[in-house]
């Protein structure tokens, strides 16, 4: 039985969505390990200016502009990348979007961006790199999913059905993959402060809420950091040859009790 080869120390890395939140969090953790950094995304000034911090501090960093709804975007991102850092060993699917809206009032042709950006981009992106990976035998294919996958929220507009396609999708790559020594993973952030749907009004956000702890979504007012998601893509790219992880689930913790917890339970 051959054995696998152990990943080198050097992977570079390409990361979508990587001009905010958690792409940027984790192009910083990746960059702290000693892997350069390609970051893709719309905001190519942003991107830059992270690459340009990165630089500074000692680490390989590259920007170029991405948009992954488009499959010549995806191309170009990714030729230019590897031409910049090398072939890649590490992705990173993390472009998003979030605009919330009752299904039926959501305007379909916004409906379908949203999948377009969550679900579709990532294909893209596998459909352009995973080729030459299978060809190295090696890599990691990461995407972000959502715990939405798993438990739906009201007025999400198409955000869950987008996130559950995606990790479906990812379960069906992991089986695709396997004994190709290509890893797919999902690490499945819970409720994260980014700049995702940040903008929207009280308006919007008053009833979301109410209806979030209707359902019992609502338990805490924690929030994870986007730095939380990054140490949880850290740790499955960083896993040894022959050990996988499959699905990491990232929640925040909830406050601690203001007495002693240990009255609670006399």
């Amino acid at each position: 039985m051959p054995r696998f080869e152990p990943n080198p120390l050097r992977r570079p890395a390409i990361i979508s969505g990587a001009s905010s939140g958690i792409g940027t969090a984790t192009a910083y953790a990746l960059a702290e390990l000693g892997h350069p950094v390609a970051l893709g995304a719309r905001r190519l000034a942003e991107c830059e200016a992270i690459a340009e911090k990165i630089r500074g501090e000692g680490g390989e960093a590259f920007a170029h502009v991405l948009d992954v709804t488009e499959t010549g975007s995806v191309d170009e991102f990714v030729t230019a990348s590897e031409e910049a850092l090398g072939s890649t060993e590490i992705v990173l699917s993390g472009a998003g979007d979030l605009e919330f809206a009752l299904v039926h009032e959501m305007h379909p042709d916004d409906f379908l961006k949203q999948v377009n950006v969550h679900l579709v981009g990532a294909q893209r992106l596998a459909h352009r790199v995973l080729p030459g990976m299978i060809e190295r035998r090696r890599g990691d294919f990461v995407l972000i999913g959502s715990d939405c996958a798993d438990t739906p929220r009201p007025r999400m507009g198409a955000y869950n059905a987008a996130k559950t396609g995606l990790e479906a999708m990812g379960r069906q790559m992991r089986m695709e993959l396997e004994g190709t020594g290509i890893r797919a993973s999902v690490v499945r952030p819970g409720p994260t402060q980014t700049s995702m749907g940040m903008s929207t009004t009280e308006e919007v956000v008053g009833p979301l809420i109410e209806d979030w702890a209707k359902w019992g979504f609502a338990r805490h007012s924690y929030f994870l950091r986007a730095s939380d998601i990054a140490a949880g893509v850290v740790a499955v790219v960083s896993a040894p040859r022959g050990a996988h992880m499959v699905l990491v689930e990232v929640q925040p913790e909830a406050p601690l009790h203001q007495n002693d917890p240990g009255k609670d339970h006399k």
